[in-house]
């Protein structure tokens, strides 16, 4: 065989290798969620249909377990968090965890008529824990496309008003854009609602944290939103009266668009 003959016979079975459908296809990439490219400020768009994890804060258990939930877990950022805490309270005890469930059963109740798949984090207000651990990866465990962490703070008595916390610095590309578009879409709603942006803390309502395990360790955008301060004592009628509470649920509601 002559040595043209022999280069373009080569090259015909080169071509041939390379043919479409004679190798495998390389694995898609896992999408990371987004608020989306046409999704105004202050918005968070998902469709319906998707799946939203509701996180109810603490449990109503935890006050019995003392050293099942001390045990320490991974905080998303090589150090140690106790699995949970028993919660704030307000001064004559109305406990977080018995807020965070009657705002999240709203909460669901209003995301489901919307057509949402709902998952919440614990069954009941009764149980231990689920560990702050645990509630990070719930999201992801659930392919969430977003995830609301309900809780209430026990600060002074003299602060008043919500903030918005999510991870800061951001450990992964969900925490990176997401987390803080779904950060801002809970504070829009929130003051929407007629909420007021906490005195004592955070700025404008956004409290970017590195502290919080469960923020740390979600991959998907995930907010934790402290509603109000038990401890003032009229954040704490609001929180405690079925009206406030279906109002802290509506506003939690509109932050997903």
């Amino acid at each position: 065989m002559s040595r043209a003959l022999l280069v373009t016979a080569l090259v015909v079975v080169l071509a041939a290798c390379a043919a479409p459908g004679s190798a495998p296809a390389a694995p898609a990439a896992v999408p990371v969620p987004t608020a989306g490219p046409a999704a105004p400020p202050g918005t968070f768009v998902v469709p319906a249909g998707a799946t939203i994890v509701i996180d109810p804060g603490h449990d109503g258990g935890n006050g019995r377990a003392a050293a099942a939930i001390a045990r320490p877990v991974p905080d998303g950022r090589g150090g140690t968090k106790p699995c949970n805490t028993t919660g704030a309270s307000t001064a004559d005890g109305y406990p977080e965890h018995a807020f965070t469930w009657a705002v999240s059963q709203r909460l669901a109740d209003l995301l489901r008529a919307r057509g949402y798949r709902v998952v919440l984090t614990r069954p009941d207000d009764a149980g231990v824990g689920p560990c702050v651990d645990e509630r990070g990866a719930a999201g992801a465990r659930a392919g969430a496309a977003a995830v609301l962490s309900v809780h209430a703070d026990g600060a002074p008595a003299a602060g008043h008003g919500f903030h918005v916390l999510y991870s800061a610095p951001p450990l992964n590309p969900a925490q990176r854009g997401p987390a803080r578009a779904l950060a801002d879409a809970a504070v829009t709603a929130m003051r929407g609602a007629g909420f007021t942006p906490a005195t004592y803390i955070g700025r404008d309502g956004l409290d970017p944290r590195a502290d919080i395990a469960g923020l740390n360790l979600a991959t998907v955008p995930t907010v934790l939103v402290e509603c109000a301060n038990l401890r003032n004592p009229a954040d704490a009628a609001l929180a405690r009266s079925p009206e406030g509470q279906q109002r802290f649920a509506a506003a939690l509601a509109a932050s997903i668009g």
